[in-house]
């Protein structure tokens, strides 16, 4: 970490970032969430361009229902915790489920009195919007007066990513056969149920460590399981899987584990969405609980040792066991069974990934010795689904696809390195070199009437230096630099590494990272200053431009011998001959300056 340069390099993982970086690596976040929450943080008020009248209202009215949502939460957790009512009913009925307080708290949840009008007169005495308190579902109007919705219920709130209360979930405790077990949080400008798992903020991280993601159910299973310490679970909130729960899983791990009950309706719940989960890349395990239990009452049973052993001792390959369930309930029925084949070859056939494709032929092999089957004709099947599939993709996905396979092939390193490539190496570390300095130094004084920039810009436009870089994406930087530095802006690093443009920012990120600082203890070791980068900067620009220059003559004497080998008359051939010698002088009077050997 490098607090001055604001980046971080892991020299473990290489993975490597500045400070929004850093957040979404470490907190799961998206660009945007790392933005916001930084922004949020600083107390830094984000300016948003080119937004719409009508986008901007939306902000606006998620931005309102965050903070009755967050005002909501505190009422609801101090009712809990500091009302008769609230500790006597629904404190009472937590610790009887085996909740401990600060479990409790963590989760932050609350109770909601047995009152018609309890938050509702709190909120609106806040001064808060009673057309909003409406849209978050706290509040409904009956008789022309504002009423709660939540009356006599155990609170759970639902947090986004970055910990903010996006809606609620209110479980009924007194027995009553007409009123709904839960009630949730009509949808509304942040409430979106598809696009939300329960407990993800507080499993993001522990999903990371553990490469694994549970998902279960209901409230109590993930706030149990976090109880016993098994805190990389979230929950679907009892409804299919959809594309973007899982790709909001798939953001963390790419194995997820699903702990449904065993009884039918709970197989039936865990097989939804199976296909879904296989186009998104993800490695699925299921694991059914024994004994009409659920999650939470079985780790509570079992303890938590008994329940990871019971996991990994029971965990059943997704496909397989879809296939072993289909089976059973085909019976020896000859025509669903064929429904079967066709329903097996159509999900194998969602491993469409290039990396997919060995697992797809081993599932193939596996299906076709339990439905006893030909292999060579499962694995037809499958292929005719997958040109089905592919011929109605669109061809924008179809390029995206074809886009990232390549670049995944031509990403490969060589294991081995002749002369050539450790050649093009240092010329683009000479190159990287160049453009660090630029981007560290380039306000800093040359001589009495330049700048380092200055210098640079004359070196590059009078010997046409740029045409010698190889790696375009630099020059992008210089010209960035160039046009903030003629328009009197900061062309300074932190501007870079904090760049719109994402492959901006993490080039100059690279630029930047160095494996090596100078000790703050170097004075208590040693007599006297020790000159840094700061102080030696001239010698590193005059260096890595004599590198360029030597690059930008050594091609010209290569261009110069392969003329002279071509037939001239006698004042060409003497011409071509003055030229070689005068570029050679130029590049012995070079390597002279910067104290090294002329390399061939």
């Amino acid at each position: 970490m490098s607090p001055t340069k604001e980046i971080y390099k892991c020299f473990g993982c290489g993975r490597s970032g500045n400070a929004i970086g850093f957040l979404m690596e470490h907190e799961k976040y998206s660009y945007v969430e790392a933005l916001r929450w930084l922004a949020n943080k600083y107390n830094v008020t984000i300016e948003e361009t080119e937004t719409s009248p009508e986008l901007k209202q939306i902000r606006q009215v998620a931005d309102s229902l965050y903070i009755i949502n967050g005002f909501a939460q505190k009422y609801f957790s101090d009712i809990l915790f500091e009302s008769e009512e609230g500790i006597d009913i629904g404190l009472s009925y937590l610790k009887e489920r085996g909740f401990r307080e600060e479990i409790i708290k963590k989760f932050q949840l609350g109770y909601a009195l047995n009152k018609k009008e309890a938050f509702a007169t709190e909120a609106l005495s806040a001064q808060y919007n009673p057309e909003l308190l409406v849209k978050t579902g706290l509040v409904v109007i009956r008789d022309e007066k504002p009423t709660d919705n939540y009356r006599g219920r155990v609170i759970f709130p639902v947090h986004n990513q970055t910990g903010k209360v996006l809606g609620f979930g209110a479980r009924i405790i007194a027995g009553n056969d007409r009123a709904p077990k839960y009630i949730n949080t009509p949808e509304n400008e942040i409430y979106v149920k598809s696009k939300i798992l329960y407990g993800s903020y507080f499993a993001r991280q522990a999903i990371d460590k553990a490469e694994e993601c549970l998902l279960v159910e209901g409230y109590t299973d993930v706030i149990s399981l976090h109880q016993a310490g098994i805190e990389n679970v979230v929950a679907s909130g009892g409804t299919s899987l959809t594309p973007d729960q899982l790709r909001l899983i798939k953001k963390y791990t790419s194995n997820l584990t699903i702990i449904y009950d065993g009884d039918s309706a709970g197989i039936k719940a865990a097989l939804r969405g199976l296909d879904l989960a296989l186009e998104e890349g993800l490695n699925v395990k299921l694991v059914l609980i024994p004994d009409n239990e659920d999650p939470d009452s079985y780790v509570n049973k079992v303890g938590a040792s008994g329940f990871r052993n019971f996991l990994e001792a029971n965990k059943k390959d997704f496909i397989l066991f879809q296939l072993e369930v289909s089976l059973r309930d085909a019976g020896r029925d000859a025509k669903k069974k064929s429904e079967v084949v066709n329903r097996i070859a159509e999900t194998i056939s969602r491993l469409n990934k290039a990396e997919d494709f060995t697992r797809q032929q081993d599932y193939i092999r596996q299906c076709s010795e339990l439905l006893k089957i030909d292999e060579t004709g499962l694995n037809t099947l499958v292929n005719k689904f997958i040109r089905e599939r592919v011929s109605k993709q669109e061809y924008k996905n179809a390029a995206e696809n074809a886009s990232e396979y390549q670049d995944t092939e031509t990403a490969q390193i060589p294991d081995e390195e002749d002369d050539a490539s450790l050649l093009l190496r240092k010329d683009e570390l000479n190159e990287m070199n160049i453009v660090r300095a630029l981007i560290e130094f380039g306000t800093k004084s040359w001589d009495e009437s330049r700048t380092v920039a200055d210098h640079l810009f004359e070196e590059f436009e009078t010997n046409g230096l740029n045409e010698l870089f190889d790696n375009k994406n630099l020059l992008k930087i210089i010209d960035t630099f160039k046009t903030w530095y003629e328009a009197g802006l900061d062309p300074g690093p932190k501007n870079f590494l904090y760049h719109e443009d994402h492959s901006m920012s993490s080039l100059a990120i690279s630029l930047m990272e160095s494996p090596y600082e100078l000790s703050v203890n170097w004075k208590e070791h040693y007599d006297g200053p020790m000159p840094g980068r700061e102080e030696l900067y001239r010698e590193e620009v005059l260096s890595t431009m004599s590198y360029l220059k030597l690059r930008k003559i050594k091609r010209l004497i290569d261009e110069n011998q392969r003329d002279m080998e071509k037939i001239h008359t006698v004042d060409e051939q003497m011409t071509l001959i003055q030229t070689h010698q005068h570029l050679k002088q130029l590049e012995i009077e070079i390597t002279r300056q910067m104290g090294t050997v002329i390399f061939k």
